[in-house]
This record gives structure tokens, sequence and C-alpha cells, in this order.
């Protein structure tokens, strides 16, 4: 993910998920100037004009990547989704019985700006690949997780077109995972920090909506080992807000080929979901923040 591609958000995840734990890093921001072009590999934006009906954007001109990707796009409403310009929700996450995360999360829909503002009183935000903190967090070492990888999750089904992905069928026998449609995504040599990293996208074969996906993260180990320990996220209680369905629960899972979902490990909780037309100065960075560096 470097411009944040996929890759880098889901060796955050694990590396988050391992210790309390795990890593994985997603996202984007900057501030919100909408006048602006940046090239990233994971954020879907350009030109981003208030003064019109429909924002114009790169993603909203990018093509989908397949026609698997083209019906998950369809289905979740992204060219809607992308006349918007950010998404604001709360989130309360637990894993292995423990609160890890309890925010209210503002992200732009072309995923180039992120603010999670914690129920501690801290704030994160994210300006394309540079990550800024609130003083209070100076000694987290889990702010650049934290920055990237819940919006990333969220995000997913408007990145399935992404510069560097490529495709590749995928037959599942998973009892779990039967009525559904699935591929393969894995991403070219050179995208982001983590290219050996993959996902296998699932969808419901009726509605195209995406239903899981399972994934493996690289980072410190081979691809041979990564897959060893694949995990899967799962979005459920779709429900449509302003025009978009958007997915209410996460679950967190340990998945095996052959076997589909097995050991719950986490879930999350979003709620008061909402799309802003205009999120002009949402994004922008006080005075006293401190800029994250990069591992």
């Amino acid at each position: 993910m470097k411009n944040t591609p996929l890759p880098l958000l889901i060796f955050s995840f694990a590396l988050f998920m391992v210790s309390c734990s795990g890593e994985h890093t997603h996202a984007d921001g900057s501030s919100h100037s909408h006048d602006q072009e940046h090239s990233h590999t994971h954020a879907d934006g350009n030109t981003h004009s208030h003064g019109e009906s429909s924002h114009t954007s790169a993603a909203t001109k990018r093509q989908p990547a397949n026609g698997f990707v083209a019906a998950i796009e369809k289905r979740h409403q992204k060219a809607a989704f992308l006349g918007y310009d950010a998404i604001g929700f709360d989130i309360e996450l637990f894993f292995g019985g423990s609160k890890r995360l309890d925010a209210k999360m503002t992200l732009s829909t072309d995923s180039r700006y992120a603010r999670i503002d914690r129920e501690d009183g801290n704030t994160i935000i994210v300006k394309d690949d540079k990550v800024y903190a609130s003083p209070g967090l100076k000694d987290d070492k889990s702010v650049r997780f934290a920055a990237y990888t819940w919006s990333y999750f969220f995000m997913l089904p408007y990145k399935l077109s992404d510069d560097g992905t490529q495709w590749e069928d995928y037959s599942s026998t998973a009892e779990s995972e039967s009525g559904v449609d699935a591929m393969k995504l894995s991403f070219e040599s050179g995208t982001g920090d983590a290219p050996d990293d993959w996902y296998i996208v699932f969808a419901d074969e009726k509605l195209h909506r995406i239903t899981h996906a399972a994934y493996i993260v690289t980072a410190g180990a081979s691809q041979a080992e990564a897959e060893e320990d694949p995990h899967a996220i799962a979005y459920d209680d779709y429900s449509v807000v302003q025009g978009v369905p958007i997915a209410h629960s996460w679950t967190f899972w340990g998945w095996r080929e052959g076997k589909g979902l097995t050991d719950q490990l986490g879930n999350a909780t979003l709620s008061s979901v909402n799309l802003m037309e205009d999120a002009t100065g949402t994004f922008d960075v006080p005075e006293d923040y401190l800029e994250v560096p990069s591992r």
C-alpha cells in the first residue's frame, strides 16, 4: 500500500492481530484541496469539485478490472458512493474479547484522506502517504496500523480496480463458501510493500455483494509461510445509507483452503453512518500534531 496499496495494509493488520494484534496498512489523506491531482495506488482521487452535481475523480473514470469486479462495483453503488465527498461512521471493534477500537471515523470517498477521532480524545489524520497524530499518541507504536487498517477494510468494495491489481479464477469447495462467486486478487511486482500478498474475494453469486475476503500477510515471511495462516474478514448486516449498501457488522476469522472460515478472531460494529457532500476542513492537521514516520 504505499501510495499505500492493499498489501501494506494487510501487513499492518496481521501484525496487530497477532499480539493483541497484527498489522495492516491503508487509507489516504492530504489537506483536502479540491483542485490538486495525486497519483496514489490506493487512492481513488484526482479533481474533487464541489461545484458539480457529481465529483470527478480518477476512480470514477477507472474501468472495472473484470466482470466479477464490475458486478460487485455495481451492486455496491461505487459510482454513487464516489459522488459524495466523504463518509463518516462510529466503529467499536473487539478482538480476543477486549475492545481494541472505539472511534468516529471519517474517510474521503476517494480514500486519500482519513480522520480517526478516538473515544480517549486522541485523533489520527491521514493525508495520502503521511500520517499525523495528536500529541497524546507520540509514544503509541500502533498509530500507523490504526491509521490505515480499518479504513481499508471499509473501502474494499471500491478498491478492486486499483492500479497494480491482477485477478485470476478461483474455485472453492468449502461448505461455508457455497453460493458465492470468488476470484483471487494478487499484485504486480513492485506494487506496494508486499506484492506477494493475495486476497480471495467472495461475493454472493446472485446479489454480487461481498460476503467475505480471505488474505495472507507476507511481511517478515515467505509467501509459503504466510499461506500457513490465512485470515478472513466477513461483511454482514448490510443496510442502504443514502443509496449505498453498507455492511454494519464485520467479523474476523481464521480461514483455510477447502474449509473456509474457521475460528472467530474478532468483530466490529459500525453505526451512525453518514455520507457527506462536503468535508472541507475535516482533514486539516492542527499545528501541534506530530508526523508519524513509516517503519
